[in-house]
């Protein structure tokens, strides 16, 4: 994995370390990741994004608690191998359900239509930004 994998946006509400974990985390569930990936070093990801490598080290550091991550002696962090591949299509929209609830909630509130919003969410997924 590089570095540049990772969207950092530190204006988020969002903590930056929970960025990163949650990012890592949907990598693994939908096998972006597969067990025994090397993961970029916590200065490799803070050298990159400009941020503090002790909010890298947290992130990897609550990963590693939930067994989605290992330390390798010598080499870094790694996927670990009881970290489940690719996840049934159902979990994997489970971990995408806060966030859907949370754009459907913004576009009503801006009173967006709702076939503009799909619109541009089809957009989205398309380019791939």
């Amino acid at each position: 994995m590089d570095a540049s994998l990772l969207t950092i946006a530190p204006g988020a509400p969002e903590p930056i370390y929970r960025q990163i974990v949650e990012q890592v985390r949907r990598m693994i569930a939908g096998g972006q990741l597969p067990s025994g990936e090397l993961l970029p070093s916590v200065r490799e990801v803070a050298g990159f994004h400009a941020i503090n490598p002790m909010t890298v080290s947290r992130a990897y550091s609550l990963l590693e608690s939930e067994g989605l991550l290992e330390r390798l002696r010598g080499t870094g962090m790694a996927v670990a191998k009881s970290a489940r591949r690719a996840r049934p299509e159902a979990e994997r929209m489970s971990l995408l359900e806060p966030r859907l609830q949370d754009l459907a909630r913004a576009a009503r509130e801006l009173e967006l239509p709702a076939s503009r919003v799909r619109r541009r969410f089809d957009q989205l997924l398309e380019d791939g930004e």
